[in-house]
């Protein structure tokens, strides 16, 4: 009895300390945000493309692992739109680069979300995903294979929302080799599409 009790105990108290985690990682990140902004203001980091690109590709090699792993954290823990991160990355690193740092990162936080997912369940989810956008795609649960297609082509969709995506597949049955693929095949063209276009909207209005 006493084992199922701290059982019982430890799958409630494990969403609640993430939860926890979660919301000083985001005031965290927030802040970390607005001083970034406020001193790139005052250095003219954000003048121009060449200035912005200049400045983060001074860090070298660092610059590039930290926008990765940025990109990864933002997919579990979305502290700004996923679009901002894919626009930032093709103005500092170029088209190709960008796009590639981007995929890394996206992918690696994709799979996180879903390994969170599967590890602790519905009762995690909910800290992360409110119960409106999670009703919102719960009848497609219990859609089996359907499901299976239906995540690939919101995957590959490039407004379609990621994050709650890659938590609701943990809940089902699909296996980590599953989701893995369609992560990897579906999301290039997605990312492609709105980091290029945001970027060239940007561009053409004279960043």
């Amino acid at each position: 009895m006493l084992k199922t009790e701290t059982d019982a105990l430890n799958s409630r108290t494990g969403p609640d300390r993430a939860a926890l985690a979660i919301r000083i990682s985001t005031i965290i990140g927030l802040l970390g945000v607005a001083v970034f902004a406020v001193f790139g203001w005052h250095k003219g980091i954000f003048a121009s493309n060449e200035a912005f690109s200049a400045y983060i590709l001074s860090f070298g090699i660092a610059a590039a692992v930290i926008f990765t792993v940025l990109q990864a954290v933002q997919v579990v823990i979305p502290i700004l739109p996923g679009a901002i991160g894919c626009v930032a990355g093709i103005f500092a690193f170029g088209p190709v680069w960008g796009l590639i740092y981007s995929y890394i990162g996206i992918s690696v936080g994709s799979i996180t979300a879903f390994l969170i997912s599967k590890r602790y369940g519905m009762p995690m989810v909910q800290k992360f995903v409110s119960r409106k956008k999670l009703d919102r795609y719960m009848n497609w649960l219990e859609k089996g294979h359907k499901f299976d297609k239906f995540l690939a082509f919101m995957i590959a969709f490039p407004v379609a929302p990621d994050d709650i995506l890659c938590f609701m597949a943990g809940l089902t049955k699909m296996s980590l080799k599953k989701f893995s693929t369609i992560i990897f095949l579906c999301k290039p063209p997605a990312i492609a599409l709105y980091s290029l276009t945001l970027a060239g909207i940007i561009s053409f209005a004279g960043f």
